[in-house]
């Protein structure tokens, strides 16, 4: 194994050459791409309803109908802090069928519809929202209503709606996610660096994600003309950040930082959020100066997408987490060992910021690409205990799920350089069962409740793998 060069010596010798790479033609520097769920995008619209029948019966007929508003409209008004991006509107009280109408004009431009039952008998006129097409959220707190007994005929007959009942409004935050996450990606662009065309009219059609080609002279015109400072930079920035570091040198760290602001460049001059690249075969085709392995941590750390060997369900099944949990994703080759009942989870990119962006950051060793021992990449030693939930968006009608304990981080030199090896309920079920191509998505935590409720509002089937 090379001598692993340390921090002194990258620093004093980059210091030394800073300078020999092309500068770009203008002075500014390249523009930050807003993360997903940053406060500079649009808010999300959601338009708040109290439903109450004339004469209140359940659940008495004592309810004071406008205190009981006025109660909601506070603890909305504090949840709101907890939502700095969503926008509440309307919150009229409407008592019978005939008051629909009247707002039905106002439901156009909004993301979702947030009902609240105050009393029962109010089924008839949750319906008619429902039937509007928005994704629409029935909110049932105890004592409030029976109406919640009619929402799985309504999702049975095709409506996008769903239910939460309880008596912990907090609930509501997780709630409003899939409103947010159905919105951002709409307005999602992805671009993909690859030689095999990608068919992206599913995507496109249900999702509203643009999937665009990305021209190979185009990201490298972006490299060539990066900033030699930046790149030396941001070079800086990972070796004083390793733990230590093993294979790559010097110039190779800044080669895959330049490639880095050449990818962060495009996407904001295309307005993307994601990127995708065929890594492996552009790479041993002599096609790319560096790997974008860096690159692609440093963008899903802060919020973006990069995805490695042009896998656009992957990439999309990471902006959809991105938005709805703020988590970055880990692409990974899936090793089954039955006899241990674990699944060890290999690839040669990771974020390093696995809670998201401006979460801490996972110790990390410096190393070469495994399966050709060249580039830069970075090994993480992600939490053991740490929950994860492994998912991937097939198409747009299928989403694979399951979920699992990191009970090892093992460093071997078999097998892509960060690993983990996590602990599964069946890992026979997943071998016996296991289609669709080999990548899956780690993320910290178990997100199985909101990936449920986003089937409601997308219509796709959750598929449980283990």
């Amino acid at each position: 194994m090379p001598e692993t060069l340390n921090r002194r010596t990258f620093i004093k010798t980059s210091a030394a050459t800073a300078g020999i790479l092309p500068s770009i033609g203008v002075n500014s520097p390249i523009a930050v791409v807003s993360a997903p769920t940053g406060s500079a995008r649009a808010p999300i619209r959601v338009k708040k309803l109290y439903l109450a029948k004339p004469v209140p019966t359940w659940p008495t007929p004592h309810l004071n109908v406008a205190e009981e508003r006025l109660k909601l409209e506070n603890i909305l008004a504090d949840l709101h802090k907890e939502m700095p991006d969503v926008t509440f509107e309307g919150g009229e009280l409407l008592r019978v069928i005939e008051d629909v109408p009247k707002v039905r004009e106002s439901l156009k431009e909004v993301d979702g519809i947030l009902i609240f039952n105050l009393t029962s008998g109010v089924g008839h006129m949750i319906r008619a929202f429902a039937e509007s097409g928005k994704p629409t959220l029935l909110f049932c707190q105890p004592y409030s209503g029976h109406d919640w007994s009619t929402i799985a005929d309504l999702q049975d007959a095709g409506l996008k709606i769903d239910v939460i009942a309880s008596s912990d409004f907090r609930d509501l935050v997780a709630g409003i996610r899939p409103f947010r996450t159905i919105r951002r990606l709409s307005e999602s662009k992805v671009l993909v660096l690859s030689k095999a065309d990608v068919d992206q009219s599913p995507v496109s059609e249900r999702l509203g994600v643009k999937i665009v080609p990305l021209q190979h002279q185009r990201i490298m015109d972006a490299y060539q003309s990066a900033d030699s400072a930046e790149a030396e930079n941001e070079a800086r920035r990972w070796v004083e950040g390793a733990v230590k570091i093993v294979e790559p040198s010097r110039e190779e760290i800044v080669r895959s930082s330049r490639f880095y602001l050449a990818m962060k460049r495009v996407m904001a001059e295309e307005g993307a959020q994601a990127i995708a690249i065929n890594c492996l075969g552009l790479f041993y085709a002599g096609k790319l100066p560096a790997y974008p392995c860096l690159g692609f941590s440093r963008l899903n750390n802060s919020g973006l997408v990069g995805a490695c060997e042009a896998d656009v369900d992957s990439t999309i099944t990471m902006l959809v987490f991105q938005y709805m949990e703020g988590k970055p994703g880990f692409i990974t080759d899936p090793v089954i060992d039955t006899a241990s009942g674990t699944v060890i989870h290999a690839h040669c990119v990771a974020p390093t910021c696995m809670d998201g962006a401006g979460g801490r950051e996972e110790p990390y060793v410096l190393r070469s690409h495994m399966e050709d021992d060249k580039g830069a990449v970075v090994q993480v030693k992600m939490r053991v205990g740490q929950t994860i939930t492994m998912a991937k968006l097939v198409g747009s009608d299928m989403m694979l799920l399951s979920t699992g304990e990191i009970i090892d981080t093992p460093i071997s030199e078999r097998g892509c350089r960060t690993q983990i090896t996590t602990r599964v309920k069946d890992p026979r079920k997943l071998l016996e069962q296991y289609r669709h191509g080999l990548h899956r998505v780690i993320f910290y935590g178990d997100h199985t409740a909101d990936v449920e409720r986003l089937s409601k509002f997308l219509k796709f089937k959750v598929v449980h793998e283990v």
